[in-house]
């Protein structure tokens, strides 16, 4: 990947904390690889503890790595001039309680170094933008989750960045609200930005995500294209049927994996494809009625979920 195409690129990257009285040592990143391509949203997952928020502390400069490199638009020096070009919304953004809406953006804006008439004019958009007009006169602190997200991503957005930095952004919103965040993230991306967040939901990542790194224990678990890593390939099929005599459910069950009789409808699964044509035959052949075929391919939970199961790869 040539350094005009990738805004970060990550080699051996590690994080070893000692923690306690005795200094118990955590590795809790141990060294990872992986790139964020310009113009791309890229998905960094994994459960509970395996290193996401760690690492993007790392690539934000809050914590610094035990070892390995980050560079950042192409140099791993002078981070402090990207960090400009950077935007970045925490998993619970901490904003001061009593501000409002519109003081708090401007105190952003400030730190950016806009000028009075540029900041209300940011202020306004993002407000509107990220649906917060409604709550513009009232104190933060009495703000829902699901607000105190919007917020959190206004401020990320404020000063225009290329590059944004996004923990857990969907958490906490009704489905309306992912909706509209999720088509501010395409916006971004259309617009040309590259972004890389975090998500447990997952069926958001799925329609979002152009690339994903799955971490597990510190690990690299799996990487590449939604893609690359779905298998087009049946991983079991659902057939129901209805008229099903005795005689006939007791052969069909014989070549099913599971089958569950549900008021007059016999639902059979079937580990892959290559018995379901001999199942559709014998079940018209014996006056069956098929009402359903339903075939179940690898989703991005089901690959998530079995790399959180087999652990970290050696």
């Amino acid at each position: 990947m040539s350094r005009e195409t990738a805004v970060v690129e990550v080699s051996g990257l590690a994080k070893t904390f000692r923690i306690g009285f005795f200094r118990k040592r955590v590795d809790a990143v141990r060294g990872i690889d992986f790139e964020v391509r310009r113009g791309e949203i890229f998905g960094l997952l994994g459960p509970n503890g395996a290193g996401k928020t760690t690492t993007i502390k790392m690539l934000l400069q809050l914590i610094f790595p035990t070892k390995g490199t980050i560079q950042l638009f192409g140099s791993s020096k002078n981070h402090r001039e990207a960090m400009q070009r950077v935007g970045y919304m925490p998993e619970n953004p901490y904003v001061y309680q009593y501000l409002k809406p519109h003081e708090f953006l401007d105190l952003c804006g400030r730190l950016h170094g806009f000028g009075s008439a540029e900041r209300r004019k940011r202020a306004d958009g993002m407000i509107e933008r990220v649906g917060l007009t409604h709550a513009v006169d009232r104190p933060i602190g009495r703000f829902s989750k699901g607000m105190m997200q919007r917020i959190g991503l206004a401020q990320a957005l404020l000063h225009d960045p290329e590059f944004l930095i996004l923990d857990e952004p969907l958490s906490g919103l009704d489905p309306i609200g992912r909706k509209q965040i999720r088509d501010i993230l395409i916006e971004q991306r259309r617009a040309g930005k590259t972004l890389l967040f975090t998500s447990h939901i997952l069926s958001d990542v799925e329609m979002l995500c152009d690339r994903v790194v799955i971490l597990n224990q510190g690990l690299v678990t799996a990487r590449g294209s939604l893609d690359e890593l779905l298998s087009s390939d049946v991983r079991r099929v659902t057939v129901e049927l209805t008229a099903v005599n005795d005689e006939l459910r007791e052969r069909l069950e014989a070549l099913a994996q599971d089958a569950r009789m549900v008021e007059g409808r016999l639902s059979l699964t079937i580990e892959g494809d290559q018995r379901v044509p001999e199942i559709l035959d014998l079940a018209r052949d014996g006056g069956a009625r098929i009402e359903a075929v339903i075939p179940e391919r690898e989703t991005l939970e089901g690959l998530f979920v079995r790399n959180a199961m087999d652990g970290a790869a050696p």
